[in-house]
């Protein structure tokens, strides 16, 4: 016999003797909790909860334990046009599920609608296929293991997909590549350790479903940015062995990386769910409240805005909605010991009335929260919708990533267009941008490349995007790249164009490393990864994506690593203020801008279109010779009061031990960093 239970917390929550189970459906008119076997296809029990309370039906089941599989049928109206879509032939995943059974296939029984006449309901039954949520009671042992909190000026982010980060690794067993165990195994450690990364970025780990065109193409998500539970890590990513749970391996992947000194942060999609459009299944949110739960047209409450571009929008400013994703966050803050979060198109999130404000619901219950107001927050600062494109606008506290930084740093290097001026506006840490209400340099989040889009060695190797298997015909992905092959469209033998490409990259990779501001990795271009032209890898789960570690490029880990060596070393890197270009009380300049004559920038040098070397004097500790253009560049270096300069590492590998007069010449499209010796 069910009791009446409690209304908080939601979800399926055992207490040691059975199981409270709570639903918020405001709109409902009954709610029924439905029991299964273990082989999860037989419903067993069908029980009415018996109370609702401020919307949230509720019921207690003494005696009921972990393991236990159970979902939803939601009884109420079924009227597109006023925003419902009740159908109790559904069974629906719990929103709070903290584990799941199956995985969502295709199968016109998961359509709310029939689909021979939409504005009928669809009374076929899905007990079949639907996922269904698992109760979970599973303690861990933390040890003294917590969040690292790492400063953010000496924060240096790895974005890293759980596959395709080991895969192909040749010394990681087979049984665990490609899971939440690989990440932390020990060969992987070493390789972090050994570039200095501080934190890694996973691409999406809640559990997330295929779209149906994906499925019917042969195709998969293989990015997850598709959700369907935002409390379940993604199963697949889970190696399976025997004694472990997707949840557990997930901790224990943690727990190694901060134990290494490397923080862990999640991307995450509270902007739309895997139930798409109105064409698309009933899985759990449609079925349980769609009138609230999505954002659906103020004049036509059958269609949903689609401010993503996947064919719904979470209705973030809805008090039970924004309290699902703050309860989320807080459990992987809380229960898995997550370091910080990246928000894909995360304008939605601060989207009010459909406008984008600081004093949205979400951003005021981020500020006021005492665990999620301490953790790392970053922001994808555009969606789709209008006035989608937010960078520099987002709150105190908030990194951003710059796809100005990234767009200007392309151009100057591989093509022309950016005077020494924008180049330095960027580099600074895009003070035009972000210095402004009490913002730090932190909040640029600098990037060259990531992981929509070309990977470094694509980014010199391809004019243009090669996405034929994504079976888009070619019209997927970005087309303006900002790219340049060198001379040949993609793969070369010709030593001319792979040199030129390799001192490309390594200048970019150089000027990404030494700028102000948060850096940002893409993972694989330590390795020279190609994606063999595809711009757009959303769906391509196979060697396309997965890094290969047979062929990486060791030097080019070595070079990065060099880099990041000397990033920490610096101290105008290493200090979260801006840059004065004045001396501070040690006598010691933050920043100097020269010429290649060693003379200070002047207007003309600053606004001169042909002008394409600069050097970068940084804390009166490295001199960084920047020659972006297509031809040697003869650098007269400045004077020093004592010492000599040294090469301390250059893109083109050369290497002198100092210079008896005061001349360096720089390769095209190159960078050399000079240091001083005493």
């Amino acid at each position: 016999m069910i009791e009446s239970g409690t209304p908080y917390p939601l979800g399926a929550t055992f207490d040691g003797d059975g199981v409270n189970f709570a639903l918020f459906s405001e709109n409902a008119s009954q709610v029924e909790l439905c029991l299964f076997d273990a082989t999860g296809c037989v419903e067993t029990a069908r029980i009415a909860l018996p109370e609702c309370t401020h919307g949230i039906w509720h019921g207690y089941l003494p005696d009921a334990q972990p393991g236990l599989i159970y979902g939803y049928r939601v009884s109420g109206e079924y009227a597109p046009q006023r925003g419902h879509r009740f159908n109790p032939n559904k069974i629906l995943l719990d929103p709070y599920a903290k584990a799941v059974w199956g995985h969502y296939r295709i199968d016109d029984a998961h359509l709310g609608y029939d689909s021979l006449d939409h504005a009928q309901i669809n009374t076929r039954d899905n007990t079949l296929g639907a996922p269904k949520g698992i109760v979970v009671s599973e303690p861990y042992d933390w040890g003294d293991d917590a969040q690292l909190k790492t400063p953010w000026a000496t924060t240096v982010i790895y974005e890293a997909h759980v596959r395709g980060l080991t895969q192909l690794h040749p010394e990681i067993p087979a049984e665990v590549r490609g899971s939440y165990a690989a990440v932390a195994h020990p060969v992987m450690i070493a390789h972090y350790q050994k570039l200095g990364i501080s934190a890694i970025e996973l691409l999406p780990v809640h559990l997330h479903s295929d779209e149906p065109r994906l499925q019917q193409l042969g195709l998969q998500n293989y990015w997850g940015y598709n959700t369907l539970s935002f409390f379940t890590p993604e199963t697949t990513y889970w190696s399976g062995r025997a004694g472990t749970t997707p949840l557990g391996e997930f901790r224990d992947m943690v727990k190694a990386l901060h134990a290494a000194g490397i923080e862990v942060i999640l991307d995450v999609v509270f902007n739309h769910t895997a139930e798409s459009d109105a064409l698309g299944p009933t899985l759990s949110f449609r079925g349980i409240d769609n009138a609230n739960y999505y954002v659906l047209n103020a004049q036509h409450p059958e269609q949903y805005e689609n401010w993503t571009g996947c064919g719904n929008v979470l209705n973030i400013s809805h008090p039970r909605v924004l309290q699902m994703v703050m309860d989320s966050l807080r459990y992987w803050v809380n229960e898995c010991h997550v370091d910080g979060f990246r928000f894909d198109l995360a304008p939605i999130l601060g989207r009010l009335d459909g406008k984008f404000t600081h004093f949205a619901p979400f951003f005021s219950a981020i500020a006021q929260d005492p665990v999620l107001s301490a953790v790392k927050l970053i922001a994808e600062p555009w969606d789709i919708g209008v006035g989608g494109y937010q960078l520099g606008h987002f709150p105190v506290g908030w990194l951003e990533w710059n796809d100005q930084y990234r767009d200007v740093m392309r151009k100057f290097w591989l093509h022309d267009g950016v005077t020494r001026a924008m180049f330095a506006r960027r580099f600074a840490a895009s003070s035009d941008t972000f210095h402004k209400g009490r913002r730090k340099p932190e909040a640029s989040l600098n990037f060259i490349t990531a992981h929509d889009g070309f990977t470094l060695r694509d980014l010199v190797s391809y004019n243009h995007k090669h996405n034929h298997a994504n079976k888009e015909h070619n019209r997927d992905g970005h087309g303006h790249n900002l790219s340049w092959n060198c001379g040949v469209e993609g793969p070369s033998s010709d030593d001319g164009i792979c040199l030129l490409r390799a001192r490309a990259s390594k200048a970019m990779l150089a000027t990404l490393l030494l700028s102000q501001g948060t850096p940002m990795l893409l993972a694989g271009d330590e390795l020279a990864h190609t994606q063999q032209g595809n711009n757009n890898a959303y769906c391509q789960n196979n060697a396309i994506t997965w890094l290969d570690w047979a062929q990486a490029d060791h030097e080019l880990t070595d070079y990065i690593a060099q880099l990041i060596a000397i990033r920490r070393e610096c101290q105008a890197l290493n200090q979260n203020e801006w840059w004065t270009s004045q001396p501070n009380d040690a006598g010691v300049t933050d920043v100097v801008w020269l010429n290649p004559s060693a003379s200070p920038m002047q207007a003309h040098d600053w606004d001169d279109h042909g002008g394409r070397a600069m050097m970068v004097l940084l804390s009166n500790q490295f001199l960084v010779l920047m020659n972006a253009s297509a031809h040697q560049v003869h650098f007269h270096l400045p004077a020093l009061q004592e010492g000599v300069w040294y090469i301390r590492l250059a893109s083109t590998g050369d290497t002198q031990s100092d210079f008896s007069g005061r001349d360096c010449r720089v390769a095209a499209r190159s960078i050399t960093i000079l240091a001083i010796k005493k």
